[in-house]
Formats: structure tokens, C-alpha cells, sequence
């Protein structure tokens, strides 16, 4: 039998005859939320709302699921109970995310909760937090709204669905309101009207998916941050390497605040800076201390490498040595880090370039050199600067 993943709606698991499969080699299916039937659901939100009793001390109970959510055993519907151990499994089978990176955004999600220190004010609102497939750190956003809002809807993203799950049953094992929040896997069509049925909205997605939504005022949209790193041509190149790597590669280069683009300014000191850095990436393995991911879509990682390579204009070179894809023995396809050197000394008067910003799903930079007025316009689209400390 088919296990399926439900949806999470008025307060249980529920099924649907609309449903997606789940990723990753085990059998199994994600539980779909048809548009008529969370447009009913708004209603029934609407009405019930009122009668819910206050919440109150909702930062300990969002404490208690966060420590569930890392190292306790939960009942996820149509998974059964899961271990700590068991949602590394499925995060790994499926998402192609090591332990250790688990580990470590576990950890980043309760730093950031007890770095909060002011409650904000409840308010009335149905929040709605559309989450991305490359890291569920971005439940933070889910615990923000959590602590502020009446209710929460959480749309998973169908590439990695696990740890919505996982967090909404520890939520409710850590004795938070079975009405107050909500799983809502949907078709990518039906996110706009999400945000139709909902009064606050916090989405994370790709430079294009604002487009695809209703305009909306209490609409915030997480995209692209275009991650540029400044480097002085008086900086050694040793120093710079060490100072770049992790910004680069830390959290396998899924996160909008890596670096994308790497800019020294000077002519000709682009070259050495990037044979260095090339080298140090070649270096990196997928269990080392800079953990690679893994893509468990047939032909995902080829697609992933292929947007580098597709990018490239004539004159340019990648400098990685490693093959674009590497398939372990257990079979995981991983795509390698990659560096390419862009060719010429940017200026203002210089094209735009396609890789300038480009945002991998693995650790990916540009290097380039570039004049002041051009640095100034790259750094403008740049979400996260980073300079070398004094």
C-alpha cells in the first residue's frame, strides 16, 4: 500500500484525491489541497476563530517543538511515528540532506528563536508561510508568525515537504492548538490563491515568483539575495581564500546569503584569487566539514550544473576541475562546487552578465575584476555584501 503523506486542515490529518509523489526512491504520495477546498477552509477559519480560547506562553511552546522538531520522536500521519533518526533518513532518501547540515539548521532554528527576546503583540490574523525546497531554516519564519498570528497555514514545497510535517506534528505534540495551524501542500498554480485566502503572507521563492502572485500589501516576498563579496587587491591570496570558502560553500550553498559573485578590484588580480579558491572547492567532499547535498530528482543535478554552464559567455572559464556531476557509491548524484573566472575587466559600460548573482542550488561563485562605478552596480543588487574585516 502507498504510504501518503497528508494534509493538515481544521485542526487533523487529512487526505485528498488530489496528490503529487513524494520525492525521493521510497514509494509514497503527498496528500494535495485543492483551491475549493481551502477557499472552505477560510470560512470555517472565520467561524471558529472567534470561539478558540487564548494562547498564551506561546515562545515556550515554540521552544518545546523546536527541541522536538531536532531530537524527539513525533507522529507524523501516514509516516508514523518519527525519530530524530528517522527524519535524518527521510531527509537524506529524499531531499538529498546529510545529518550533519540537519544538524546544523536544527541548531540555527532554536539560536534564532531564543536570540528573540521581545514577544510580539497577538493580533487576529491568518498568516500564510509559502516555504522553499532548499532549506527549512526558513521555518523561522513559520515560528515568527506563530508567535504573533491567530492562525498559521505553512505550504511545503512538493521537493522537500518532510520538514513541514515534521514541524506542524511537533507543534501539536508540544501541546499547541490542533486549530491554529495548518499543513497545505498545493499545485504551484493554486499559491496565488493562498495568498487570496490569507491576510499575511510570507513567500520564498525565485526571482520570478512575485509575478505569479495577487499583489498584496501584507505580502512578503523572499527571493534571490545575490550574495557579492568585496576583495581588496591588496588582500593575500591565502587570506582571501580562507575568508571566502565559507561564505561560498557553507550550508552546500543553498542559502540567498552565500556568495555568488566574488570582486577584486584591480585588473589581472581576478585570476590568481580564483585558480586558489577553484582548488579549495575541488577540495571540498560530500561528507567533509562543508557538506555537499545531494539531488534525488533523476537528472536534477545535471539541470542544476547546466544553468552554470549555460551562463557562460565566450571568454570566460570554469576553473573547477571536478566533473560537473559526481555520482557516489550509493548512487547520490551531487553537483560539484563550481568557479568561473568571467572574462574582461567589468565597467559600467559592460553588459550585464548571466552569471553575475547566479543562484545555484550548490556552491557556485563568479570572480571577476570590475572598476569602482561597476562594483558599486553590482553590489546595489546584492541583498548581502560582504567585506573583509580591517
Amino acid at each position: 500500500m502507498t504510504a501518503v503523506l497528508p494534509a493538515f486542515r481544521r485542526g487533523a490529518w487529512r487526505a485528498s484525491s488530489d496528490r503529487a509523489p513524494l520525492p525521493g526512491p521510497a514509494r509514497g504520495e503527498l496528500a494535495l489541497v485543492p483551491e475549493i477546498v481551502a477557499d472552505a477552509d477560510r470560512r470555517w477559519w472565520d467561524g471558529a476563530r472567534p470561539g478558540l480560547p487564548p494562547l498564551t506562553g506561546r515562545r515556550d511552546l515554540l521552544l518545546a517543538a523546536l527541541d522536538l522538531f531536532d531530537r524527539g520522536t513525533v507522529h507524523v500521519d501516514g509516516l508514523g511515528p518519527q525519530s530524530a533518526e528517522d527524519f535524518r533518513a527521510v531527509l537524506w532518501e529524499g531531499a538529498g540532506l546529510p545529518g550533519p547540515l540537519v544538524d546544523r539548521w536544527c541548531a540555527m532554528l532554536r539560536d534564532g528563536l531564543l536570540k528573540r527576546e521581545d514577544a510580539p503583540d497577538p493580533d487576529d490574523r491568518l498568516a500564510l508561510v509559502a516555504l522553499p525546497g532548499n532549506t527549512f531554516t526558513c521555518l523561522e519564519s513559520a515560528c515568527d508568525q506563530a508567535a504573533r498570528s491567530a492562525g498559521v497555514w505553512l505550504r511545503p514545497s512538493r521537493r522537500e515537504p518532510f520538514s513541514a510535517a515534521r514541524f506542524v506534528a511537533a507543534l501539536l505534540a508540544a501541546g499547541w492548538p490542533a486549530e491554529r495551524i495548518g499543513l497545505y501542500p498545493t499545485e504551484q498554480r493554486f499559491l496565488g490563491a493562498l495568498v487570496r485566502l490569507t491576510d499575511r503572507q510570507i513567500v520564498y521563492g525565485g526571482a520570478g515568483l512575485a509575478a505569479s502572485v495577487r499583489d498584496s500589501p501584507a505580502l512578503t516576498v523572499h527571493g534571490p539575495g545575490r550574495g557579492c563579496a568585496r576583495v581588496p587587491a591588496r588582500m593575500a591570496v591565502d587570506e582571501a581564500v580562507a575568508w571566502l570558502l565559507p561564505l561560498v560553500a557553507a550550508d552546500s550553498g543553498r542559502f540567498c546569503s552565500n556568495v555568488r559573485t566574488v570582486v577584486v578590484d584591480r585588473p589581472g588580480a581576478a585570476e590568481p584569487l580564483a585558480r586558489a579558491l577553484a582548488a579549495a572547492l575541488d577540495a571540498l567532499a560530500p561528507d567533509g566539514p562543508l557538506p555537499l547535498t545531494a539531488f534525488r530528482e533523476p537528472g536534477a543535478a545535471e539541470r542544476a550544473a547546466a544553468g552554470v554552464t549555460d551562463r557562460l559567455r565566450p571568454g570566460d572559464r570554469v576553473l573547477t576541475r571536478r566533473p560537473a556531476v559526481v555520482h557516489d557509491p550509493a548512487g547520490a548524484a551531487h553537483a560539484s562546487p563550481r568557479l568561473a573566472l568571467l572574462d574582461g575587466h567589468f565597467t559600467a559600460a559592460s553588459a550585464p552578465h548571466p552569471l553575475i548573482g547566479h543562484e545555484a542550488p550548490f556552491p557556485f561563485c563568479a570572480v571577476l575584476s570590475a572598476s569602482p562605478d561597476a562594483l558599486r552596480a553590482i553590489t546595489a543588487e546584492s541583498l548581502f555584501v560582504y567585506r573583509p574585516a580591517k
